[in-house]
């Protein structure tokens, strides 16, 4: 059972729809019962920390996600979500690791980071199995997670940054893999199957 937490600020039927395209059935849902009985979840967010965490705060999701155990995956705002704190907003995130989100440092590049964008993965992870190294995904991000111990996957913008965090059952992705083409679709294969 594969179940999209409804975060409502996100693009939740273009996640779903990915996940169609896969032939998984996903649904989408706030249920809290539902979530905490399903066997993987997704994490998606497109917006702002600060609303998004007022609306997980209003809907009674904040425990519910801090206590999940089965894999869940965060996609773009859904894994800054999974940081301690995020500087969009000043807001305290769900602290399900110990790094921060903050602002993309002024390089001369235009802001958000916007496009297709290369991903360097740690060897070995089960997320990227059957992914070249090297491989393109679509991002679009101002905020983003400095490399760190649960960093799994790298990308570069001016700076390097977290392309992938992971720690015990949470995986998160900065990117869209919903938007990144038949690589994108093989990690959430590969999230569905392998994790």
């Amino acid at each position: 059972m594969l179940t999209i937490i409804d975060t409502a600020c996100a693009n939740l039927s273009s996640v779903k729809f990915a996940f169609d395209r896969l032939g998984y059935v996903a649904e989408i849902t706030s249920d809290l019962n539902k979530i905490q009985s399903a066997d993987k979840l997704i994490l998606p967010g497109v917006g702002t920390a600060a609303a998004a965490m007022k609306n997980l705060q209003e809907r009674g999701l904040i425990e519910v996600i801090q206590n999940l155990r089965q894999p869940v995956l965060g996609i773009c705002l859904g894994m800054q979500l999974m940081t301690a704190f995020s500087e969009e907003g000043n807001v305290e995130t769900l602290n399900l690791m110990p790094s921060q989100t903050a602002l993309i440092p002024d390089t001369g590049l235009p802001l958000p980071h916007m496009g297709w964008n290369k991903v360097r993965y740690t060897e070995g992870c089960p997320l990227f199995d059957g992914i070249e190294q090297n491989s393109y995904f679509y991002f679009v991000h101002s905020y983003a997670v400095s490399p760190n111990e649960n960093t799994i996957a790298t990308s570069h913008y001016g700076v390097d940054f977290s392309a992938a965090i992971a720690k015990d059952n949470f995986y998160g992705v900065q990117f869209h893999p919903e938007r990144s083409g038949k690589n994108g679709a093989l990690l959430l294969r590969n999230f569905v199957e392998k994790i």
